[in-house]
């Protein structure tokens, strides 16, 4: 783990990161020491065991429903107004088969939620995860992961109009350090 920022555990923050394997979700738990949830798909809460705590520890979605997205949402914005930080994929899921390129554009969500609530997000990249896990079989790989945690992009004083404008900064902010690790950058 590459540390360019380390988080203060009295802030709220909106973590971002790609997500190119199941296994990200476990990284993420081991390396983030806040009082958080993710936003994640609700397919998670059919897992036996898994689902049903990871049902009741997060805040599922169901991104073909646009009511979902929308409940979600505000849910996310009262979990870091009680202080809890967010975690989130905002490719939307597991989308890009290119790797190590990143689907783009990035769903808004994060972006809303972090200027609305004026919190910073802390970007992050996971090079590797995707080799590690065998995508169709679940199973791991041995290697050592790669993951980079960026300097938080801070929202204060941001409006709605700038969304476009983080959203990009954030995009790439995860992408060139994983193009760069290949070589491709």
């Amino acid at each position: 783990m590459t540390h360019h920022f380390k988080p203060d555990p009295k802030q709220t923050y909106v973590f971002c990161a790609n997500h190119f394997s199941y296994v990200d979700i476990a990284v993420v738990v081991v390396i983030i020491r806040h009082y958080f949830s993710f936003v994640g798909k609700n397919a998670m809460k059919k897992i036996p065991l898994f689902g049903y705590l990871y049902a009741r520890l997060n805040i599922l979605v169901d991104r073909g429903d646009k009511n979902s997205r929308a409940s979600s949402l505000s849910r996310s914005i009262r979990a870091l107004q009680s202080g809890r930080s967010i975690i989130i994929f905002p490719e939307g899921g597991i989308i890009s088969k290119q790797f190590p390129y990143m689907a783009n554009p990035l769903k808004d969500g994060a972006f809303i939620m972090a200027i609305q609530q004026q919190v910073p997000i802390v970007p992050m990249s996971f090079h590797n995860n995707h080799q590690i896990m065998d995508e169709n079989t679940l199973m791991m790989r041995p290697g050592t992961l790669h993951v980079e945690m960026h300097p938080p992009f801070d929202t204060k004083g941001l409006t709605m109009e700038d969304l476009p404008v983080l959203r990009e900064k954030v995009f790439e902010s995860i992408q060139n350090p994983i193009l760069a690790y290949y070589g491709l950058k």
